[in-house]
């Protein structure tokens, strides 16, 4: 109701600005052929003259019309430079927060509504630097004010805030038009106040906080630098600390723009992706596969089939994968990129150094790609229990009897499939309610019934209390709903998320910032707190994804590179993932849950792979495709697919929303048949079908009802 008053207000008043012609007062001729009237009025009633122009002007800048710089030079011919600067100051900016405040109640909710997920940087900016950039624009006058005051009232900017620096960075420009009013009568046109030199200065004194911020930065930078003594010269460009994902793209592509790079590795080369992370975890849920397939020979018309097998060979199988890869991250493969190699324990003992096996390297950058290690939980008695972990499970040759997984999350989702279909018995453990909690209900429920179907043991919302022994046997004691639940197990394998590795090599000593969750703190640059040491991959976060530590080492070696010229700001927008479970499930985007605990809005379209010819060829006529795109429109905000090979169905919608095309554009492509990239084509279908409204199609009935009966 509040805005359907003031738009009949402002309707209103424009209406009545038209009609009666009002446009003509507010012209430079009128006003200087009445300038010797409105001085008389003000020499009699000076305070009435002041709240009848202080009103005026007030009510067109509210309203964004135009004649604010002609009511300007009014103000200085009637109360000269003084006088009429303090009034045109309070007027213009009381003025503009009504401008500010009208477009907040008209337009923000609608525009946050409905492109809200597209502008959160921009809002975050606003929030952190908003007044910096105002106070900026303000200063410049060839960026016209009405359309900063509609702009900004779209903003989370606070009201005060605008108010306070709109009176600050308005003085300069109120100042220069007043002057110019104090000699009305001489001025021709509004163009001969503004002279180029007087715009280019305006200009200068705009432009001059973005360079004073520069400066400040600097000045920080030296700050931060100076009890650190800096080298005349550096031995390399980039030293990188960890050769797994991250540090391995970020020093190839160092090397490949011909710097000279030294990385650090004290381990094994490919980090945890290569030795204990996903490459050994999908060549153990490939043979798991082969397993459960076997199981199933009836469904694909084989009367029997008998597997013989011994679990220390398939482990062994596993070792073969890594090897095969292993050249692929290998010191030699590295060096001959022109990476120069280093095996050791790198300790970095200045911005500018860094120890490894004793022997000082300099150089102009830090990169930090130092990953995770799984966390372990302080649960009583876990010390007393031989436990295992994503590192050290792939050491195993013995096949374990009971196998206790403890975390519902993709790891323990994975590995519990994996040696359940082996042969072992699991049972899962997960303190939250659901399987991999992160996704949609529906989708960890479709898991669950897959684990369930393959006899895997899952008990959801169980939180761990103790572990213990009895008669030579191990117990974990939980808790569901008040009740003590005992699991008893021969092997323990613990999956409950990674903890980042940011201690015992020098960031402590140098005071570089952590987030609350324990990870490296960057900015947008992947910068930490100083300057030239950046970090990148699971020791960052916020994603623990090998494809999502090659994507942030683009930018810490493109950005150490280039520094100061220039940087690029990292993009998560698009980060797809994938479990790779039965059904496998990927996602890109916002899910459902996410965009209501968000308040975004969205429309939801949704297609079952149960109608998918080449998964019913498969005998995989299970999972689904589910789609979160802008009201209305075909614009997609996120997709979640269960299904077989998800992950590689779902690099269609990653396109979509990385380039920009939508639903349509996906509907209107040609997929080959039969495919099971059919269902991002069918999933479309559904949405067009969804977002054809009921008067269309009646239309279209009537249409080709007249087409056959009269043409």
């Amino acid at each position: 109701m509040k805005k359907l008053i003031l738009l009949g207000l402002i309707a209103g008043f424009f209406w009545a600005f038209s009609y009666y012609g009002l446009g003509q007062y507010l012209t430079l001729e009128y006003i200087k052929g009445q300038q010797a009237s409105f001085s008389n009025f003000y020499k009699e009633n000076a305070l009435l003259a002041i709240g009848a122009y202080s009103a005026a002007y007030i009510l067109t800048t509210a309203l964004s019309l135009p004649g604010a710089a002609l009511l300007t030079l009014l103000g200085g011919g009637l109360f000269g430079l003084v006088t009429g600067t303090i009034i045109v100051s309070f007027a213009s900016t009381i003025g503009a927060t009504l401008a500010f405040l009208v477009s907040r109640l008209l337009l923000r909710d609608w525009v946050q509504d409905k492109f809200g997920r597209y502008l959160s940087t921009f809002n975050d900016g606003i929030k952190k630097d908003g007044t910096f950039y105002l106070f900026t624009l303000r200063l410049i006058p060839a960026v016209p004010f009405f359309v900063i005051n509609l702009v900004m009232g779209l903003t989370p900017m606070k009201t005060l805030s605008f108010f306070l620096v709109s009176q600050v960075g308005m003085l300069a420009g109120t100042m220069v038009f007043v002057n110019a009013g104090t000699q009305l009568a001489q001025i021709e046109s509004l163009g001969g106040i503004l002279s180029g030199k007087i715009i280019f200065s305006f200009v200068l004194l705009g432009i001059f906080p973005l360079l004073a911020r520069k400066l400040v930065s600097f000045y920080k930078t030296r700050r931060i630098m100076k009890k650190f003594k800096k080298p005349k010269s550096f031995d390399y460009n980039m030293v990188v600390i960890g050769a797994g994902s991250a540090g391995l793209v970020t020093s190839f592509i160092g090397a490949a723009t011909k710097g000279k790079v030294a990385l650090i590795e004290k381990h094994k080369m490919g980090g945890d992706c290569l030795n204990t992370g996903c490459v050994p975890s999908k060549a153990l849920i490939r043979s798991a596969k082969f397993m459960a397939d076997s199981k199933k020979c009836q469904n694909l018309g084989f009367k029997s089939a008998r597997i013989e097998f011994d679990f220390s060979d398939v482990m062994e199988r596993v070792q073969r994968v890594i090897k095969t890869i292993e050249p692929h991250d290998s010191i030699e493969r590295y060096t001959s990129l022109g990476v120069e190699c280093h095996t050791g324990e790198a300790k970095i003992l200045s911005p500018y150094e860094v120890l490894v096996n004793g022997k000082t390297l300099t150089t102009r950058n830090i990169v930090v790609g130092t990953g995770a290690r799984p966390s372990i939980p302080q649960i009583e008695g876990i010390e007393e229990v031989d436990y295992l972990t994503s590192d050290t499970i792939w050491n195993i040759r013995k096949q374990p009897d009971k196998l206790l997984v403890l975390g519902g999350g993709p790891i323990g989702s994975e590995l519990a499939q994996a040696f359940a279909r082996l042969g072992c018995t699991v049972t899962l453990v997960q303190r939250n309610k659901r399987l991999i909690p992160k996704e949609d209900p529906e989708v960890s429920q479709l898991l669950l019934e897959s684990f369930q179907s393959e006899g895997i043991h899952v008990l959801t919302a169980h939180t761990p209390g103790k572990f213990f022994k009895r008669d030579g046997k191990n117990f974990l004691e939980c808790e569901n709903n008040g009740n003590s639940v005992e699991v008893e197990f021969d092997t323990l394998l613990v999956a409950l998320g990674r903890k980042a590795n940011t201690t015992g090599f020098g960031l402590e000593e140098l005071g570089v910032e952590l987030t609350p969750q324990k990870t490296i703190k960057v900015d947008a640059y992947m910068r930490t707190n100083i300057p030239n040491i950046y970090a990148c991959g699971d020791v960052v976060g916020p994603y623990q994804f090998t494809h999502t530590a090659a994507h942030q080492a683009w930018y810490c070696a493109v950005n150490s590179m280039i520094n100061p010229f220039y940087g690029f700001k990292v993009d998560y927008s698009t980060v797809p993932w994938s479990t790779f479970t039965d059904p496998e499930v990927a996602r890109s985007g916002l899910n459902e849950q996410e965009a209501k605990e968000q308040g975004i809005p969205y429309d939801v379209t949704t297609y079952g792979i149960d109608d998918l010819d080449r998964a019913i060829a498969d005998e995989a006529a299970h999972g689904m495709v589910k789609v979160l795109t802008v009201p209305g429109k075909d614009k997609i905000i996120g997709v979640t697919i269960a299904g077989l090979h998800a992950g590689d169905i779902i690099a269609e919608y990653v396109a979509a929303m990385k380039n920009g095309f939508g639903m349509n554009k996906i509907l209107g492509t040609i997929h080959i048949y039969p495919t099971l990239a059919e269902a991002n084509k069918f999933a479309a279908g559904n949405w067009k079908k969804n977002n054809v409204s009921e008067s269309t199609l009646a239309w279209g009935e009537r249409i080709n009802r007249w087409r056959r009966d009269y043409f």
